[in-house]
């Protein structure tokens, strides 16, 4: 089996790349704000950066998307940034018990299914991933693949333990992060996923399956504020924009469920 180390490191190198950057390219009297935010929200997070730019013309917003847990093991390392936004909360819990996250806010919810290639036409219902001969999964340390385990222990109760295992069984990869989850089937490498329905949902190389409500899972997106933040004023003014109207709304029309107006 494939495991996602090789992602793991090639993420952390263009990581300190990014942020080195980011810091000699600053304009001189700007404010540049740093945010570090899981794969799964890049084409929201984009979206909202740009908006937020536009509306605070003094501020360059500098993103770097990869797995929350590689982000949370930068910003553990000392990284300097201003924001981070996770899949997963229980990464800002912890990044928090430690005094590294001083304020943090829930901002969006996202759910599970599966996907498949486009040219398996078979591939209809959730119980058909028993039938897959190569599944993908996130590995154990990544949001999405803490999820889908999850996902999969509830449809042992449901469906019995011979579906779980024999899905575990066709388990031929392990990714690093949703985006290379993806990237499996959208290349043909694999047979089906388990991904966030808003990675399903941008892009039209796949086919999304839906999980059943009872056995899916609601990932809630955290974001917070780092301790270490030189521009706390511009990071709370971020925070406070993904909360507001505009904010809230970018990010249902990227697919996520909010609890905002």
């Amino acid at each position: 089996m494939l495991h996602g180390s090789r992602h793991l490191l090639f993420a952390c190198l263009a990581l300190h790349l990014a942020l080195g950057c980011g810091a000699e390219e600053a304009h001189a009297g700007r404010i540049e704000l740093s945010i570090l935010a899981a794969s799964s929200l890049t084409e929201a997070f984009q979206e909202l950066a740009q908006t937020f730019e536009q509306a605070h013309p003094e501020i360059d917003v500098a993103l770097v998307f990869a797995g929350s847990q590689v982000l949370r093991l930068q910003i553990e390392q000392g990284a300097g940034v201003d924001l981070y936004a996770s899949a997963n909360e229980a990464h800002m819990r912890s990044l928090r018990s430690i005094g590294l996250v001083s304020d943090s806010h829930t901002f969006a919810h996202n759910e599970l299914v599966v996907i498949a290639p486009k040219s398996h036409t078979h591939f209809r219902r959730f119980a058909d991933l028993a039938h897959a001969r190569r599944v993908v999964l996130g590995t154990d340390r990544v949001p999405i693949g803490i999820y889908a385990r999850q996902v999969l222990e509830r449809s042992e109760r449901k469906l019995g333990p011979a579906f779980a295992s024999q899905v575990r069984r066709h388990i031929v990869s392990e990714e690093g992060n949703v985006r290379l989850v993806r990237a499996k089937i959208s290349l043909g490498e694999a047979d089906a996923a388990i991904v966030y329905r808003t990675d399903a949902t941008a892009t039209a190389k796949v086919r999304m399956v839906p999980i059943p409500a009872e056995l899916n899972v609601r990932a809630n997106y955290a974001i917070g504020l780092a301790s270490s933040s030189a521009q706390a004023d511009a990071a709370r003014a971020f925070i406070a924009f993904a909360l507001a109207h505009a904010g809230q709304q970018t990010l249902r029309r990227h697919g996520f469920v909010t609890d905002g107006p």
